[in-house]
């Protein structure tokens, strides 16, 4: 048989592979972080017609090899990993990688990667992909995150408690009135709490004496405690503090200017016990909740990975990508790091198929595959004749 009818089937073979790559990824045009794929080809083994290269001599010149070759062959499929546009969403739970990193996530014991970030937490509180895998990263430990050890599951514990605090140490800024009349009287209540998280008021009051102010203060255990400012020109020369109930009242930020009575409690470090209320992914990918009480706690971090050669990554079905041998191992680290990437919230990342290349190589196959049916049909008519010359 001739030659040129097995080149042409390799040739087939060859642009049905490009059309079915491209037709993937036109299929995967919307897909949230789909990178495309491209086929390259190279020629196969090359059969010698004659003699191999002869080398020249002082009489006769040297001859190069004949050699026809017999096709082509598909030589791989590479992955672009080129950075998609960004789409937003609004939602928190989406997110997008600015950068090389991959999310990990872990189902049914394996774990996998992927660049798609539309997330949402199950009925556990777990962070997790639209087919069910759980991202992974680090549990903060008392609102402190131990990043670099072991990776879990990234949870929202709805039944977190932010932990009540007692007031220790209060501060007020403003002013006392220093054209006031002795024995004005100016009182101010603040709101404390003890270590279980009860509240109670704590009352100071401000009365006017002939060089300044007295101080004394109160609260609902009876507790007390007194003290005398001093002021020179609207500054506080005397006093600054007072003691109640092991509660310290910064008075050091007070001024004793006329005219004005702006005295107020700017802060107090206790507070009650609170509930979950809300949460929000930063850009190092921490998971912030918010609580019923004020206050804001670390609940975990999402880690990403990276990889020498993210080109060797296997794709594994869902948008996602395992290790191979040749992709190295991946190395994890917290958004933000080196290589890394940032993470953006509320957007995703939208598939990084180019319509336009991808509609001129469906072209392309069209016309190779097209080109390669063109020899067998001339080859079989090279046949046609070989037969007919016999009738």
């Amino acid at each position: 048989m001739l030659r040129s009818l097995y080149s042409g089937i390799s040739g087939l073979r060859s642009h049905q592979t490009m059309l079915d790559v491209t037709g993937n990824n036109i299929a995967n045009v919307n897909t949230t972080g789909f990178k495309a794929s491209a086929v390259q080809f190279q020629d196969t083994l090359s059969q010698l017609t004659q003699g191999g290269a002869g080398a020249p001599r002082a009489d006769v010149g040297g001859t190069n090899p004949a050699q026809i070759g017999l096709g082509v062959q598909v030589a791989g499929i590479s992955t672009n990993f080129s950075q998609g546009s960004a789409q937003s969403t609004g939602r928190a739970t989406d997110m997008m990688i600015s950068g090389d990193g991959f999310f990990v996530t872990r189902q049914g014991g394996e774990t996998l990667y992927t660049r798609g970030g539309s997330f949402d937490f199950d009925a556990q509180g777990r962070l997790v992909t639209p087919d069910g895998a759980m991202v992974q990263g680090w549990a903060a430990v008392g609102g402190e995150i131990a990043q670099g050890g072991a990776t879990g599951n990234v949870t929202l514990p709805v039944g977190t408690v932010s932990p009540a605090a007692a007031t220790r140490a209060a501060t007020m800024d403003g002013n006392l009135p220093a054209d006031a009349a002795p024995g004005t009287e100016i009182v101010r209540d603040v709101r404390v709490y003890d270590a279980s998280g009860a509240a109670r008021s704590l009352t100071l009051t401000f009365t006017k004496s002939g060089t300044g102010w007295d101080v004394a203060g109160s609260d609902q255990n009876g507790q007390a405690g007194a003290g005398t400012l001093a002021f020179t020109n609207g500054a506080l020369t005397g006093g600054g503090t007072v003691a109640v109930g092991g509660i310290t009242v910064d008075l050091s930020g007070l001024t004793g200017f006329s005219g004005l009575s702006t005295a107020s409690i700017s802060r107090q470090d206790g507070r009650e016990a609170g509930s979950l209320d809300s949460f929000s992914i930063s850009k190092d990918g921490t998971v912030v909740g918010s609580f019923s009480n004020g206050t804001t706690q670390s609940i975990a971090r999402i880690a990403l990975a990276t990889f020498v050669n993210p080109g060797g990554l296997e794709k594994a079905g869902s948008s996602g990508y395992r290790a191979s041998f040749n992709s190295g191992v991946a190395t994890l680290g917290a958004p933000g790091d080196a290589g890394a990437g940032a993470l953006l919230g509320g957007t995703l990342e939208m598939s990084n198929v180019d319509l336009s290349q991808e509609f001129t190589n469906l072209i392309v196959a069209q016309r190779g595959f097209q080109a390669n049916a063109r020899i067998i049909t001339t080859s079989d008519e090279v046949l046609q004749e070989l037969t007919n010359l016999k009738r």
